[in-house]
């Protein structure tokens, strides 16, 4: 028969356990915790091994009031089922860990009203950072960071002229890039599906970029070409779809993200056409199953893995007390693959 006392939880070590197994003061171990006064090497050694055997996490909010710091940032992306997010989120993880901080990620699902709902939710639990996607936020958000004076960056975008600290890269040129590809390929007649343009400044410049890159060839995008559609593979068959039915003369479609993109050519498929031989079809973001598709897909590499990491590196200096760089440019390089061919007589004369 197991006995009461032995089904009562055991009571969590505490910062006096610790002093009491290191024989040193309670003061002493905060001093070791809290990494503000150099030990001896033998009295540090003491406190670790007795941190170690005890078992003891400090408190983290004893901790964050103590230093003022709450070794936490955060981070409130879009979606979270989307991998080029989630690169990003590994990437910035990683970083910190080495410094010691935790990771907080939050899910906005592309709303505004969400999204400051889940900062407000951050900075009850302690936040010494912040990244967040896009430009599209709320005045309440930005009011309230200042309010804080919590350190933040825009990430996914790249804006000198921006009131705010931008890190990433320009949209519009990636679509622009991609376009002209085509252009250069023969394609005239090219349309668009792009995500869901509303609170979404990425999705919005890629579309610009794609109108602009039409406009150098005195050609446009007219609306019986563009399509908007959730980043979703069934998305990306609807649209393709409906575009095709409504503009069959079309002989390239620009995807906003590679799972529309995917989507589309799926639909391809299911209607007979293939890609490249009737249709060609491009992506943006490079996601790491689209390089192993057939065909695979010619897109615009997105560096989600850098976005992150310096993110971490470029707060962990404003908590630090140095200045934001206020505009960090990377690259988005077009991948040339096998969904884009030159424009063939065949299609041309469709």
């Amino acid at each position: 028969m197991v006995s009461k006392k032995s089904q009562e939880p055991q009571s969590l070590p505490t910062l006096a356990d610790v002093a009491r197994v290191a024989n040193v003061s309670t003061a002493t171990v905060s001093r070791y915790l809290n990494g503000n006064e150099v030990l001896r090497p033998a009295t540090a050694k003491r406190v670790s091994a007795a941190i170690d055997s005890l078992g003891y996490l400090p408190h983290g909010a004893a901790r964050a009031l103590a230093s003022r710091q709450s070794f936490t940032l955060g981070a409130i992306l879009p979606a979270l089922n989307n991998q080029i997010f989630a690169a990003a989120a590994q990437a910035m993880q990683e970083r910190l860990d080495s410094e010691g901080y935790t990771l907080l990620i939050a899910n906005s699902d592309y709303s505004i009203e969400r999204e400051f709902k889940q900062l407000q939710s951050l900075i009850q639990r302690g936040l010494d950072g912040v990244l967040l996607v896009g430009q599209s936020h709320s005045k309440a958000l930005y009011h309230l960071l200042a309010q804080q004076q919590i350190p933040y960056l825009n990430s996914w975008v790249f804006d000198p002229h921006s009131p705010h600290p931008t890190l990433g890269f320009d949209n519009a040129e990636g679509a622009r890039k991609i376009t002209r590809y085509l252009l250069d390929l023969g394609h005239r007649r090219i349309g668009m599906i792009a995500g869901l343009q509303q609170s979404n400044d990425r999705a919005a410049a890629r579309v610009t970029g794609v109108r602009e890159a039409l406009q150098e060839r005195g050609l446009a995008l007219l609306p019986a070409q563009l399509r908007e559609a959730p980043y979703t593979i069934t998305g990306g068959r609807q649209a393709f779809a409906d575009l095709y039915h409504t503009s069959a003369d079309l002989t390239a479609i620009v995807c906003g993200n590679d799972i529309l993109a995917m989507g589309a050519i799926f639909e391809c498929q299911r209607l007979g056409l293939e890609v490249p031989g009737d249709i060609s079809i491009t992506g943006y973001d490079d996601i790491d199953i689209v390089a192993d598709m057939t065909p695979r897909l010619t897109t615009i590499h997105v560096p989600a893995e850098k976005i992150g990491q310096r993110a971490a590196e470029d707060l962990l200096q404003q908590i630090s007390g140095e200045a934001a760089r206020h505009s960090i440019y990377l690259d988005a390089e077009l991948m040339v693959r096998d969904s884009c061919a030159p424009i063939s007589d065949r299609a041309e004369g469709k």
